[in-house]
């Protein structure tokens, strides 16, 4: 899928910086980054449900260490 997409001028030569030095391109490290971007949410979710998880199955445990 083709996209469009308006970078800031020092984003755009920090990224040509980048891509030279990477010997890549830039549509491949935007490619990366939102792919880390991604990544970066899908573990916040992660962690999230798993804190979820603990703070109702293990809610009685955690009072009473809280009281201890």
């Amino acid at each position: 899928m083709a996209m469009n997409l308006r970078v800031p001028e020092d984003l755009d030569r920090r990224l040509d910086e980048l891509a030279t030095e990477e010997h890549t391109s830039k549509s491949a490290l935007l490619l990366q980054g939102a792919e880390l971007v991604l990544q970066r949410h899908a573990r916040r979710r992660e962690v999230a449900a798993g804190l979820d998880f603990v703070l109702s199955h293990d809610a009685e445990l955690l009072k009473r260490l809280e009281d201890a």
